[in-house]
């Protein structure tokens, strides 16, 4: 009998274990993908590519999400199959930080970072001890800086790339005060700051055209290019490849360039 009742408890745990995977562990389903974007450009590229990627015989469901971290939890924790949104430096950087398994398995688009303001024309016009806002979280923020730098605002340390923080700053001839806030919050607080760095699909939303819009731009040819990004286990899934085909035609190429004429740029 005490064998019998451990057994029981045995196959009771072992159930249980078994009922406590998450999607994450399953396999993709061949006809179906569920995608995480961001609302925006994100989510009209996507809706562009679910057209093109039904032709196919592949169905896929986009879930919307509001801000960057979220979206790379719910695809490690497998509510989602695929994510994009994202370029990879924040990628490796969010890996990093939360211990996430994923990886990238295709270029999409590149979104030039802008400067914006509500107050200025030109960034000539900036004075001694204006508040400037640029993104909070590490690879935005260092592209915000690494934009700054260019555009003649401030001095990064040599050599330092992605890896820079306000604290490498080495010349700040108009003693700018530089504020970090989260990515999506600064273009609803563009009003309290002289200029600000935004993502262009955070500037997209609230109606601001970079290529209208913006008084400083990111080249085109930037090496920012956002990715499709999947939990490592699935990056050789011939459904991926499907996703992949569908968002590099031709036809989501012509949308992208016709809807955005330049603010977004195809990076295949």
């Amino acid at each position: 009998m005490r064998n019998l009742v451990k057994s029981v408890l045995i196959g009771a745990l072992l159930f249980a274990a078994v009922g406590c995977v998450t999607d994450a562990g399953k396999p993709l389903d061949e006809h179906r993908l569920v995608v995480g974007v961001t609302a925006g450009p994100h989510e009209q590229i996507m809706e562009k590519v679910k057209e093109v990627a039904a032709k196919d015989g592949l169905d896929i469901d986009i879930k919307v999400f509001n801000d960057y971290p979220m979206v790379n939890v719910a695809l490690a924790e497998g509510e989602l199959d695929v994510n994009s949104f994202q370029h990879e430096p924040y990628l490796e950087q969010m890996k990093k930080d939360k211990n996430l398994d994923l990886v990238a398995v295709a270029d999409t688009v590149n979104f030039p970072m802008g400067i914006y303001s509500k107050r200025i024309k030109d960034l000539k016009q900036l004075k001694k001890g204006d508040k400037i806002g640029l993104p909070n979280d590490p690879t935005n923020g260092a592209r915000a800086l690494l934009l700054f730098d260019q555009a003649g605002l401030i001095k990064l340390k040599k050599g330092i790339g992605i890896k820079a923080t306000v604290k490498d700053i080495v010349e700040n001839p108009l003693d700018l005060e530089l504020v970090e806030l989260e990515a999506a919050q600064i273009p609803r607080q563009l009003d309290e700051f002289a200029a600000a760095a935004i993502n262009t699909n955070f500037a997209v939303e609230h109606g601001l055209l970079p290529t209208r819009d913006a008084i400083y731009m990111e080249p085109k040819d930037s090496p920012w290019v956002n990715v499709l990004a999947v939990r490592t286990e699935n990056k050789d899934d011939p459904v991926i490849q499907k996703l992949i085909k569908a968002y590099h035609s031709e036809e989501v190429k012509r949308f992208v360039e016709e809807t955005f004429k330049g603010s977004v740029v195809p990076s295949w």
